[in-house]
């Protein structure tokens, strides 16, 4: 069964594009402009009038599902910046080292304030710092523990206090007064779409799965850039309501469904379709990943973490900054594996040792060597870089992902 086009991505790609219009013509007419790391929360910002911001992950994850990922690595390459470093930053580097040329959105525009952080990925600190050195531009760092367990509650306090801080360095620099109130029917419109998005992943447990990875991989983009608006909670509706339309009418992304896989580590972008088609070519659907399954969850769990009206947003963001699995010790990250692996029926798990995530990918061996021992199922590794193409061959990681599959094959004999 031929699968019908999808309204939900459709939508996607328009609300996506009208995104960085509106960010390029608010900083066209004057706006304060922020680039922040992913885990920065954006719903902040909406308590300004005039401050709009950019995601350059975000970015560099698009450039490289649009093909010009190794195009722009090339540039910072040039420049003196080592191939070793993540894919994203050269990504980066070479976009706004050469005023957005190539970029699938005219890049991202100067900004007035970097925000990064330690908590998902140390590097974005070095990486926004060659901003604040060539641009002269401020740099706010939020610093946030490393996550063994459940947060601390000085930890949180400790969070929400760099919050304040972060509001207050935004008011002196843009001039601008911060509304709370703001921030909290932003608030309002993330849980909506979060709410929605947990109804999507839900669609991973029905079988044959009703989503693949890549469908999540791919619909994760407003996460990024339209937190705490209207348009995120309007889109995740839509394609929740859209999925529950297909399983219903017996629509699926893999019908003859053989292999159930769960996914761990960041997408390949510039992979997606080559490798999605492939696998159901061969009965194979990579079902999950924890990447996309954190979304509003604390420390590896799957639920969505309750957000009621009248509760502190700022408490909410901070507890929630450890959602991500790159800060997870390596006990939280068994967990958040295991959990998937129960709840989903999997059959078999790809690590993927991504080139450019290091701290992702430095705990994997030990998890892939977890997992075989205590649900006694097939592993695999394979190798590839998130972001740029040079460092992948699909040759190399079939020829490891059909492995993959004789080895469940035999197991159910």
């Amino acid at each position: 069964m031929s699968r019908k086009k999808s309204p939900a991505f459709a939508n996607l790609t328009r609300i996506m594009r009208d995104g960085y219009m509106d960010f390029h013509t608010r900083a066209a007419n004057g706006a304060f402009v922020a680039w922040i790391a992913i885990i920065v929360p954006a719903e902040i910002f909406a308590g300004f009038d005039n401050v709009v911001y950019a995601v350059p992950e975000s970015h560099a994850a698009m450039s490289a599902g649009r093909g010009v990922g190794a195009i722009q690595c090339e540039k910072a390459e040039k420049l003196g910046y080592s191939m070793d470093l993540c894919s994203y930053a050269r990504i980066d580097i070479g976009t706004a080292f050469d005023n957005g040329k190539d970029s699938p959105t005219m890049g991202l525009g100067r900004p007035n304030l970097l925000v990064s952080d330690n908590n998902n990925c140390s590097l974005l600190v070095k990486w926004f710092d060659i901003y604040r050195r060539e641009w002269k531009v401020p740099h706010f760092i939020l610093d946030v523990p490393f996550c063994y367990g459940p947060q601390k509650p000085a930890d949180t306090l400790y969070i929400v206090e760099q919050f304040k801080g972060l509001i207050s360095e935004i008011e002196r620099l843009s001039g601008q007064d911060f509304d709370m109130e703001k921030v909290r029917r932003a608030m309002e419109y993330t849980m909506e779409g979060l709410t929605h998005w947990k109804r999507f992943l839900e669609f991973a447990k029905h079988r044959p799965s009703g989503i693949t990875v890549f469908d999540s991989f791919v619909q994760m983009a407003p996460f990024l850039t339209l937190r705490g608006t209207p348009q995120f909670a309007a889109h995740y509706k839509m394609l929740a309501d859209e999925t529950q339309q297909r399983v219903e009418e017996g629509d699926f992304p893999v019908p003859n469904e053989k292999y159930r896989l769960l996914w761990d580590n960041i997408a390949p972008w510039h992979q997606l379709r080559a490798m999605s088609k492939r696998l159901a070519e061969m009965g194979a659907n990579i079902v999950a990943a924890p990447y996309t399954s954190c979304f509003g969850s604390l420390e590896g769990a799957h639920k969505l973490y309750p957000y009621k009206n009248g509760d502190d947003p700022l408490a909410y963001l901070a507890r929630t900054q450890n959602n991500t699995v790159c800060p997870y010790g390596l006990a939280l990250r068994k967990n958040a594996l295991g959990r998937a692996i129960e709840e989903l029926g999997i059959d078999g798990v790809v690590f993927a040792s991504n080139r450019s995530c290091k701290v992702f990918s430095l705990m994997q061996l030990d998890e892939k060597m977890a997992v075989e021992k205590k649900y006694d199922i097939p592993c695999v590794m394979i190798d590839l870089d998130h972001a740029d193409v040079r460092k992948y061959s699909e040759s190399a990681a079939f020829l490891r992902l059909e492995a993959l599959l004789e080895n469940i094959e035999s197991a159910r004999s």
